[in-house]
This record gives structure tokens, sequence and C-alpha cells, in this order.
């Protein structure tokens, strides 16, 4: 079952009916709309959701992960924070829980894609400006005619926008997926916007761009593996955009983000490099090696508690679920929350609307990328977009993503609920995250109609 196909097994009733449940022993004073403030909940989230509880804890007591994290909310009612374990194997490690920190990985990309629409928002992007308008070197592309066997090129047919950008269609390759002489020559030139592991953040640091700015030159002499909106193709295209906001916003990407979206959504658990006061709060990476899992980036020892050589745009932020949640929470509500309003209605409508260009359709990714699979999608800024209302289904416009290392998120702008799931694992499909627990919110849902 597809991750954004969640709500149309009744993953939206079992939320909606456990809210409902939440609240009846609430207090409803009368408040404006613009200052709701979230109500507190009093009853266990085991007894609401018992079988996504029990998944959970099966996670952890069949050893197939230290800890994990929900975040599942509808409307303005309490989000519902269901975990089990604790953040790593160390025996003394805490709790996972709401403001535990997970590597987001892929989820960063969303982060990205809504940051440069307030750009567009504000009139300083359009979609079908070319990216030479904002980085020079990108004005004369060659398109490989074998990428996968050679490094000939020709002239590409039409230049890279911001829209392509957006929405992996700027013909960009990824180490993820590239093959071949293109490949080595990503590799040569240090095109390796994420970090993995202190170990391999040695060997991959020295040959890395020292900033944005280098980094976005250098992908710019390599060839495309496609001309520019032919073509859907996982890529680099979010970490490109980065530098396109820091053109076009007169500051650098990461303080764009952190005045932008938030400090606004005061999400105080997200970070580009995990400060050490808040190491005790980072879970711990893993690596399956067969059925054995084995540290990869141990907290106390994280790479992420090293400045990056750059923001990494696609795969660069630390998270907590609660602040994740807070940014859905922002999107399902048309660009506010708590008062507090970060972009129009109509921007976050346009962002979670399909904008491949024509002619290119969107199928899906492999699960070890941690991004989204199935039909009836297209895809938006940073993420993939539900392109119609279906019978008791998703909504027009719901948005989702994943990361590498296991964690999914959702938002149905339309239906007003949101969804996000904590853990950190490699690779991404080693267990059946998305599918097991549809089937856990869809138990949760019948016995809540009853």
């Amino acid at each position: 079952m597809k991750l954004v196909h969640w709500i149309s097994t009744g993953g939206l009733a079992a939320l909606a009916a456990a809210t409902a449940y939440a609240q009846q022993a609430q207090p409803r004073p009368q408040v404006s709309p613009q200052a709701r403030p979230t109500p507190r909940m009093t009853i266990p989230v085991n007894a609401l959701l018992p079988a996504t509880t029990a998944l959970f804890d099966g996670y952890v007591a069949q050893n197939k992960m230290p800890g994990v994290v929900g975040a599942f909310g509808v409307g303005e009612g309490p989000t519902l924070f269901p975990s089990a374990g604790k953040i790593s194997d160390d025996p003394n490690a805490p709790a996972a829980g709401p403001d535990s920190l997970w590597r987001v990985y892929s989820m960063s990309k969303p982060i990205t894609g809504m940051s440069a629409m307030m750009l567009v928002e504000d009139g300083k992007l359009n979609l079908d400006d070319p990216v030479s308008k904002y980085i020079p070197a990108f004005k004369d592309m060659k398109v490989a005619t074998s990428p996968d066997t050679s490094l000939a090129t020709r002239p590409a047919t039409r230049p890279i926008t911001i829209r392509n950008l957006l929405t992996h269609t700027a013909g960009l390759g990824y180490t993820i997926v590239t093959k071949g002489p293109l490949l080595k020559e990503y590799e040569r030139l240090g095109i390796l916007p994420l970090s993995v592991s202190a170990a391999m953040e040695e060997k991959m640091r020295p040959v890395r761009p020292k900033s944005l700015e280098e980094f976005a030159n250098r992908v710019a002499t390599l060839p495309l593996i496609a001309d520019p909106g032919t073509k859907w193709s996982y890529s680099i295209g979010l970490d490109v955009m980065g530098r396109v906001i820091e053109v076009a916003s007169g500051m650098s990407f990461e303080r764009f983000v952190q005045t932008r979206l938030f400090d606004p959504l005061k999400m105080k658990s997200s970070f580009w490099q995990v400060p050490q006061r808040e190491v005790g709060r980072l879970a711990t990476n893993y690596a399956f090696i067969g059925d054995t899992r084995t540290p990869l980036d141990p907290a106390a020892t994280s790479v992420f508690l090293q400045k990056p050589s750059f923001p990494y745009g696609g795969a660069g932020l630390v998270m907590s679920a609660r602040d994740y949640d807070r940014f859905l929470h922002m999107i399902q509500d048309g660009g506010a929350l708590d008062g507090v309003r970060v972009m129009k209605p109509e921007t976050i409508a346009l962002a979670t609307s399909n904008l491949l260009p024509a002619g290119v359709v969107f199928g899906g990714v492999g699960g070890g990328t941690g991004g989204t699979q199935g039909s009836n999608m297209g895809f938006g800024a940073g993420g993939s977009v539900v392109l119609t209302t279906t019978p008791n289904g998703p909504g027009k416009g719901t948005y989702a993503w994943g990361g590498a290392a296991g964690t999914i998120a959702w938002v149905d702008p339309s239906k007003h609920s949101r969804g996000n799931v904590m853990v950190n694992y490699f690779p991404a499909d080693r267990i059946p995250l998305r599918q097991q627990v549809v089937a856990a919110l869809l138990q949760d849902a019948a016995r809540l109609r009853r």
C-alpha cells in the first residue's frame, strides 16, 4: 500500500476519531481562530491508537530497531505521538520521543522546496525563470548522449528552470542513481551533498566544494542525463536550489530557512549541525549487514555534530518528529500556524500542485531512497503530490516524501491531516514501515468506528 494512499484505507478516519475522542475530555475555550491553542492530551496514545502503538512496540521487542516515533494529526486537534524504544542500543540511551533528533535526509527536500516557493511568493523567483539568471554558469549546458557509458555530449535544447530544479526534471544526476563515467565525474568533483558518518566524511570532505556557490558552479560543468524538462530523474536539484535561494534572497541559504521558516514556526529542533549541547537527544544511525544491525553513525561521534561543507538542501537536516509535524501542520493550514503566517494559501496550493513540465510523468522511486511509489501522482515543490481526489481517498494535493534512513512524511491540505514517522537505519526499505503503519492505522480505525 502506498504511503500517500494511507488515508484512502481508513488512516484519516482513525486519526479523526482518535482526535475527537481525545478532545471529549477537553474544555473548549472561545479563542480566535488565528491564535487557537493546541489542546492538551489527557488520554494515553496507546488507548487511542493501540494497533499503531503495538506495531511500534513490536519493532523494538523483535529487535528490528532501537526506537521509533510517530506524529499524526488532524485539524487543530492534538498531535498524537506514539513511540517505542530508545534512540540507540546503548544501555543508558534515552527513550525515543517527540523531541528526539533524527537524520531526515531527503525529507530536507520539502523544506527547501517550500523555502523556494516563499521567494516565488515574494516575486524574487519565477517557476519558469532560467537557473542561469541566478547562477550564470548554467547558461550553456550540455547533455550526455549516452550517460551510462560515455561523457560525449551535445548542446541542451532548452535551459534548466526553477521548476526543473524543484521537480527533478533538470537533467541533473545523483550519486545514488547515476552510473558509469558520469558517476565517476560526480565523485571526482565532490558532488556529494550528504553526510553519512565521520569515517566517510574524512574521505568526502577534501574533494567536496567548500560553499554552495562553488558546489553549484561545479555542477554546471557536468553533462546532463537528459534535456531539461523532458524526464523525471531523482537528482541534486534541491541542493542546487539552495544556491538559487541565496542569490535571490541576498542571504545565506541556512539563514533564509532559519529566519523565514524555522523561527516563525517555532521549530527549535531542526539543525544543519547538531549543537554539542543537544547530542543527548540525537539518535544513532544504523546499517543492516544481513540481519545484523550495526552502528553506522553513533550519536556521540556523529558527523552531524560537525559543520557541513555547506548546507545540503537535499539531504542535510536533523529534526524532531514534533518539528516536522509543525512544518506539515503549516502546510495543512494553508501557510500559517499558531496565528503566524509564513506563506499565502495560494502559494501552498501551488507548491502542492503538479508542477511537472508538460508531458513528464512521475511513477515513483525505489524504496531505498525514502521516496514515494504508486500511481495517481505528480510532483510539486520538492515532494510528490496526489493528482486527483478519489472517493474515501487522499485529497488532491496530498504532499509526501521520505528519507534514506527510513523516515516518512505526508500532509493532505484538503482533508487537514498529516503524519510523519522517525527511525534511523539503512537501507530505508529494510523494514516495510509504510505498509505496516497503514495496516495498523486501519485496525485503529475499525476499532474506533465500533
